[in-house]
Order: structure tokens, then sequence, then C-alpha cells
């Protein structure tokens, strides 16, 4: 059903998205929450970007891993930047690459890397994160909460960069989990089917 392979740096481009399923109580809850399967649904994303160094990394919001960010040089609860190595191997459970359906432009990856740049170092947003789990209760709160990119989820960050880019469509970035960011990129076509790394 699923593909299995080690990650080669050469497969992986900047826009593709990496998915996460832990192994955790915490990831658990998340796809309870957000119509997955605990242990096997996405309870975390991250994208891939370059930073402006020229470095490919995993670009993620989190508070979970402890490792010091790439960019920064310190832990962060946030977004921040990882070798996608470094992050594999610390990891408790299923890690999948979404590649993109296409190669970025030139110009598309600089916007991407500024984008990721300026955002990066944004404090987590746990009542965001909250906010945005199941369907229903998303698109509620959509319709009384704005986007709000003072505070970031993981799911949120990814949303907008693709949005940035024009690859995807929504009136608001803060309203999308996990689970429902990568079933509807997959549905409309933007990311591709994935191949499972660990």
């Amino acid at each position: 059903m699923f593909r299995f392979r080690l990650v080669d740096p050469h497969e992986l481009q900047p826009g593709d998205i990496i998915g996460f399923s832990g192994e955790c109580l915490t990831s658990d809850l998340i796809n309870i929450a957000t119509y997955g399967i605990p242990r096997w649904g996405i309870s975390h994303v991250g994208i891939m970007g370059e930073a402006t160094d020229g470095r490919l990394l995993l670009f993620e919001s989190t508070t979970l891993d402890g490792l010091p960010c790439e960019i920064t040089e310190k832990p962060f609860f946030g977004t921040q930047a990882h070798s996608l190595e470094a992050v594999i191997k610390l990891y408790r459970g299923k890690v999948w690459h979404y590649p993109l359906c296409r190669s970025l432009y030139d110009n598309e990856r600089q916007r991407l890397t500024r984008f990721l740049m300026e955002t990066v170092h944004t404090p987590y947003d746990e009542m965001g994160a909250f906010r945005s789990a199941g369907v229903g209760l998303s698109w509620i709160e959509s319709l009384f909460h704005e986007q709000d990119l003072t505070k970031i989820y993981c799911s949120e960050w990814c949303c907008a960069a693709h949005t940035t880019l024009g690859l995807f469509r929504t009136d608001n970035v803060s309203r999308w989990n996990p689970n429902r960011f990568v079933r509807t990129e997959r549905r409309q076509g933007i990311l591709l089917k994935p191949w499972r790394l660990k």
C-alpha cells in the first residue's frame, strides 16, 4: 500500500510536505480530534524549504523535539528549522514524505525561502491548533477568528507557505489541521502519493 525508502536528499524538494504520525498519547488525541487513525494518521506536518545559505531543511512549528533551530541555533517552542535526518532519528512514530506534484520554479523557491525566513522563530499557537480540530469546529471557529500568523502551529505554517506560493487556495490558513490539510492537498493533486521514510 505505501512505499518505504530511506531519506534521499536528491528526491526532497522545497515545498514538499513531511507528515508525522507519533506513537504517543498527544499524537493519538490529535488524530482523534482531526478524524485520523491514531498511530497512522497525520498528527504533525512540516515543509521542506531552503535557508538563505541554500541548505534544504525541514521547517516545522513544534514544542516537542528540543533540537536547536538550524537558523537561530537555539531550541524554541514554535517555528524552527532542522535537518530532516536529525528529526527522523529522534522521532517515535511514522514519517511520510509527500512530494509536490511538480518542482517549484526559481521565483517560487525564492518566495518560499523569504516567507519561511520571515516567519521562523514565531511562537507556537496552542489555541489555534486546538481550534483547528475537527472539520465542524475549525469551520465555525474560522468565522470568528481571522487568520493570524503572530503565533503559528504546524499545519497553519505549511498551509500559509503553499498559499503564499499560489499552490493552495483558502480564505483562512488558521483553520487547517494536519490531517485535513494533507488529505485536501492530496485530493486536489497538489501532493503526490506519500513515501514512508520511517
